[in-house]
């Protein structure tokens, strides 16, 4: 894959870009793309400049100049599946009002993004978490972060609909819950061929729990 040499017109601006840093930018989505993909499914040490360079037809030495060294492919990785995730589970929750309507619509994306494949190994943090929880470094500090990052937003979304007068509920004791159900549904849905069985008894596990936290006359977003 060759890299662009000639400036190009951004139609928006009007003015002259660098069509090398156009490509490279393209280029290196590509790749992130495809690494995502791949560490799914293999984990983040399934990922190689070298097998990234082969699948993509780009050079090694082009790939390596844009990320330098394998964990800071890793990280790079990481970064680029959270955008995404954010994109198919995060974005969608918060167009929905504060409340139990909001925390609903939270699991509800999160399970159609594991069942819907949005990265081929299901959950990508599912996979590379397990793979890097017991190790110490950048990589294993970034999923914590993450993790840290998913969690409280769960809990905030708890809190805003106990404050609403519609949950009663120790957030983080219901984050916990409603995330187990969560990976416990991913896992089994990578394991099983009946997948949207595991789904439906997910979903159905998640209005039981939050039926059970809401304050009596709270209208029912999954009903």
């Amino acid at each position: 894959m060759e890299l662009e040499t000639d400036p190009a017109t951004d139609t928006a601006t009007g003015t002259r870009t660098d069509g090398r840093l156009v490509r490279g930018d393209q280029t290196r989505r590509a790749v992130l793309r495809r690494a995502v993909d791949i560490a799914s499914v293999d984990g983040l040490e399934g990922l190689s400049i070298g097998r990234l360079a082969g699948e993509l037809e780009i050079s090694k030495s082009g790939l390596f100049a844009h990320f330098g060294s394998k964990e800071e492919l890793q990280l790079a990785t990481i970064r680029a599946a959270r955008r995404i995730y954010h994109d198919a589970v995060v974005a969608p929750a918060l167009a929905v009002e504060p409340g139990l309507g909001r925390l609903w619509r939270l699991c509800e994306c999160w399970l159609d993004y594991s069942e819907q494949r949005v990265f081929p190994g299901g959950c990508f943090f599912a996979r590379v978490t397990h793979e890097f929880g017991a190790r110490s470094g950048p990589v294993h500090d970034s999923l914590v972060s993450v993790d840290h990052e998913w969690i409280g937003l769960i809990e905030q979304c708890v809190l805003e609909a106990r404050d609403w007068g519609q949950l009663t509920a120790d957030p983080a004791q219901l984050a916990f819950e409603l995330n187990a159900y969560l990976e416990s549904a991913n896992l089994a849905s990578l394991l099983r061929d009946d997948v949207t069985t595991v789904f439906g008894k997910a979903r159905q596990s998640v209005r039981t729990r939050l039926e059970l936290s809401a304050t009596p006359g709270t209208p029912q977003p999954w009903a």
